[in-house]
């Protein structure tokens, strides 16, 4: 069971320590990630089609597309938890596929289903997330403080995570991606199953990591692009159909702030 959790959350195998980097500084590359012409099949079927995008630092770029339309198996090839059947990914400049440890240190990610041990108290799972991100122990109770406080945490530390909301197992699970301070963030789906005033703090919050990392974000909600995403790449039967900044999209084709009306237009099949 721990070498499988390990497995998912993709950063350390046993009896290795990547060299984990500093908080992202201006030695950090412009580029924080580069992905050139991915695909993947499952089985004789091919889902992801010849996809390449890049992420700048500062960044936050909304990954959009209907259900089925690739966009967790792109993350899935992004964060290095699957493998593309051919394509090259960098992260800040480090090939992902030939130098795995190096890279996935420097990548937070929080999956569709976020990687909880629920036996543990919030303190205690983010205490081994960030030890298993490779942290030394000196600073793991700095880091643990300071994550909680960021995603609003600090009064569930001692509770077991089984006995919270799904809205607090959804911060725990964006907690144990940024904790290590990554230089790329990739958060699918976030505010899944959050109430109205929790999916506000986490829009805030995503802001702010967008200011000081690089984030991908994959979501449903067309409001929730427009109040954080500078650019925004979108899918269709596993291929990239568009891309521009959130405001290009809102004003597609001559109509002012229609979104969600253009996404619509723009992702319908067209026969």
């Amino acid at each position: 069971m721990i070498l499988m959790r390990v497995r998912i959350l993709g950063y350390i195998w046993p009896n290795q320590q990547p060299c984990l980097p500093s908080a992202l500084s201006d030695a950090t590359p412009e580029i924080t990630l580069s992905a050139r012409n991915l695909m993947r099949r499952f089985g004789n079927r091919q889902v992801i089609h010849d996809v390449s995008l890049e992420l700048r630092r500062g960044e936050v770029l909304g990954l959009l597309g209907h259900n089925g339309a690739g966009k967790s198996t792109t993350m899935q090839m992004l964060t290095g938890c699957l493998l593309p059947d051919s394509g090259t990914i960098e992260i800040c400049g480090i090939d992902l596929l030939r130098r795995p440890l190096l890279a996935k240190a420097r990548i937070g990610y929080l999956p569709e289903s976020p990687p909880l041990y629920r036996e543990l108290s919030v303190h205690d799972y983010l205490s081994f997330a960030a030890r298993l991100h490779g942290m030394k122990s000196a600073a793991v109770a700095d880091a643990v403080a300071q994550t909680m406080r960021r995603c609003g945490l600090e009064p569930m530390g001692k509770k077991t995570i089984a006995t919270l909301s799904k809205g607090y197992q959804q911060r725990v699970g964006i907690a144990q991606a940024i904790i290590h301070a990554p230089d790329v963030i990739v958060l699918d789906e976030p505010t899944v199953g959050l109430d109205p005033a929790q999916i506000r703090d986490i829009r805030k919050l995503i802001r702010e990591l967008g200011d000081r990392s690089s984030v991908i974000l994959s979501t449903h909600q067309l409001n929730e692009v427009g109040s954080v995403c500078d650019r925004v790449q979108i899918m269709r039967d596993g291929k990239l159909i568009y891309g521009d900044t959130t405001a290009a999209l809102a004003n597609f084709g001559g109509e002012p702030d229609q979104l969600e009306e253009n996404f619509i237009r723009i992702t319908e099949p067209h026969t």
